[in-house]
């Protein structure tokens, strides 16, 4: 090849190459035309410019991270060592009048998952799935969702969270929360209502005290290591701040009575549904409002809305025969008529403006006080026909109906109660003996009062009149370290005093009464009172409303259902108002049967007797002694009088 080389450089002209340094070339630098010429100034220029804009980018770069955002990187620095742990509130509790436990938290695990990190045999995710009591491609489906956190099952029973760590599945972990526990269960369901998985109030009193109830988390600042141990704290620990108590007005024994004996009722009779509400007459408290059918708040699984509804706020119904009290009410305080006052009611019909009303049978002549004692129609619509329909209009007013109880309860409803001006005579009369307007079984116990306090509409409280909400505190604490409610002196039976918080008795020797609105005078009050009473006995329609020991007085009711436009045939609603002891008037009792399927409909042979029993069992409770001489058992033998409606 060096051959062919030299032979061709020498035909070129150039010398023959030796050795090394004839292989190189020389190469004249200073006679460079590149070199030879001059640069631009603009380029210099522009050279040092963009050196000197990128040195200012540099440093306005770090001014940046290091000065003006340095918060920003500070805290994303710390995200990856430094925790925020939420300290999570404690909810409130709801108490009874006496303390008694009717709402409280109790510390729950709840399961949640990293996916990525999982590691489980086939055998083990089955395992999981039925304890977390899904299939097993609901759980897949569950840890499909993200690949970073996924929950579970959320507050589980302890026994649940104690086989799924026996599993010993990698990546599955435990976190410690709050689960509601409702220790009356479904007797007081409709009062306390539920929360939600967050702990937030869906129904009843948990909804309504929502922001009373529910407290302000916490939070606490720690650093981490690399497998998630705590380091040591770092800053200020906010602490949670519990949510108040909430302390009702009503008490659990009387509360759970009523819900027994209702429940009794829908039972033996077959109805569709039923309430009870129990007042206290003197200080305006619920003492109890129970209502069939009802659920157990701590499993709402296939929860439907007819278990849902607190009937005795949310239903309402045309009220029937309990309006003619009221009725005889107002005849006798505008002079018009006195308890002794003969009405013709023979023969039994009355026709107005092309309509007939009627009695169950014909009752010749009979008292103002007799009237209510048989429930006559026709008596009732005589008195009704002497008043004005605003007169009528403004007492049912004055006695709540067509307005919203004020007791701080989510959904109470208003009823209905048309303006007196759009009346026609023979819905005057109607509405005189309960059908026309509606009310719920509340609004009808609270109507009642006027008897029972001497013509007074005292206003209704869910909440203990000395106190229903406890301050609040600032680091939850156990049960066992809270304070102690106070209670006051009660009687036993045998009028012996005794502490209330070792005997468990709960009413005070000496309520403080409650002022309200006059209605009626003292008199009147008196008088309809002893009619109500009458009613109770021989020749009144509610004979098994009597009580062992005590006085009663009360209204029974019966009325067809509406349907469509019209009544149905064959579907009633029985209900009774009463007050006991007529002597001295300490509570009243309003009970709602809703449909009874058994043939017997009337509200004195329905309702009546779980108004009977709802008194003696609540003013034994209350401490209240016999006003009458006690019997073996009541005499019911006499049939009761069968009532108009």
């Amino acid at each position: 090849m060096s051959r062919f080389g030299d032979l061709w450089r020498r035909l070129r002209g150039q010398p023959r190459r030796q050795g090394k340094a004839a292989a190189m070339p020389t190469v004249r630098y200073a006679t460079s035309p590149l070199l030879a010429s001059r640069t631009p100034p603009w380029r210099v220029k522009f050279m040092i410019g963009a050196i000197g804009l990128g040195f200012a980018v540099l440093i306005g770069r770090a001014a940046w991270i290091q000065i003006i955002h340095n918060d920003f990187y500070q805290q994303q620095g710390a995200s990856r060592y430094e925790r925020r742990i939420e300290l999570e509130a404690n909810r409130g509790r709801i108490l009874d009048r006496n303390g008694e436990l009717l709402a409280s938290s109790v510390p729950a695990p709840s399961l949640w998952a990293i996916p990525k990190d999982l590691s489980a045999s086939p055998e083990q995710l089955r395992q999981l799935a039925k304890l977390l009591e899904m299939k097993p491609a609901e759980l897949k489906k569950r840890l499909g969702t993200s690949p970073n956190f996924v929950w579970l099952r959320r507050k589980v029973p302890d026994d649940v969270a104690q086989k799924v760590a026996e599993l010993k599945i990698k990546g599955v972990y435990e976190l410690r929360e709050w689960r509601r526990q409702y220790p009356e269960g479904e007797s007081a369901a409709h009062i306390v209502g539920f929360t939600n998985i967050e702990d937030e109030g869906q129904e009843g009193i948990e909804l309504g005290y929502q922001k009373q109830l529910s407290g302000h988390d916490g939070a606490r600042h720690v650093i981490k290591d690399r497998l998630g141990r705590v380091v040591e704290s770092v800053g200020d620990t906010i602490p949670a701040v519990d949510g108040q108590s909430i302390r009702l007005s009503i008490d659990a024994k009387v509360q759970f009575y009523a819900y027994q004996r209702i429940r009794d009722a829908v039972i033996q009779h077959k109805a569709k549904a039923g309430s009870v509400v129990v007042l206290d007459a003197v200080t305006g408290e619920v003492l109890a409002l129970a209502n069939v059918p009802s659920y157990t708040p701590e499993d709402r699984r296939n929860l439907t809305g007819a278990q849902l509804r607190n009937r005795a706020l949310t239903d309402t119904f045309e009220p029937g025969s309990t309006m003619k009290p009221i009725i005889a009410a107002l005849a006798m305080e505008t002079r018009r008529v006195r308890p002794d006052t003969v009405i013709p009611t023979a023969p039994g019909r009355l026709t107005i403006d092309g309509s007939t009303i009627s009695d169950s049978h014909p009752h010749g002549d009979l008292t103002v006080a007799e009237v209510i004692q048989k429930s006559s129609n026709v008596g009732t619509a005589k008195m009704a026909l002497q008043m004005q329909p605003r007169e009528m209009w403004e007492i049912y007013s004055a006695v709540g109906l067509g307005q919203k109880p004020q007791i701080g309860f989510p959904g109470v409803v208003t009823g209905r109660l048309r303006p007196y001006k759009s009346w026609r005579r023979i819905e005057q009369v109607t509405m005189s003996y309960g059908y026309g307007l509606s009310a719920s079984l509340f609004q009808l116990a609270q109507a009642y009062t006027i008897f029972a306090t001497d013509g007074e509409l005292i206003p209704m409280s869910l909440l203990k009149r000395d106190g229903g909400v406890e301050p609040r505190s600032g680091v939850p604490r156990p049960d066992d370290e809270r304070p102690v409610l106070a209670f006051k002196t009660a009687f036993r039976p045998d009028g012996n005093q005794v502490d209330s918080r070792q005997s468990g008795r709960v009413v005070s020797d000496e309520p403080v009464p409650m002022r309200g609105t006059r209605v009626i005078s003292p008199e009147t009050a008196r008088e309809v009172r002893h009619m109500l009473m009458m009613a109770t006995q021989p020749g009144g329609t509610a004979l098994k409303a009597q009580a062992v020991g005590y006085s009663v007085g009360g209204k029974t009711g019966t009325a067809r259902k509406q349907e469509g436009r019209g009544y149905a045939g064959n579907k009633y609603r029985a209900w009774f108002v009463g007050i006991a002891p007529i002597s001295q008037p300490r509570i009243v009792v309003a009970v709602m049967v809703d449909e009874p399927g058994t043939g017997v409909y009337y509200g004195g042979e329905v309702a009546a007797p779980v108004f009977s029993q709802v008194v003696q069992q609540t003013l034994h409770r209350l401490g209240v002694l016999p006003d009458i001489e006690v019997q073996s058992q009541i005499q019911t033998s006499i049939p009761s009088e069968v009532e108009s409606f």
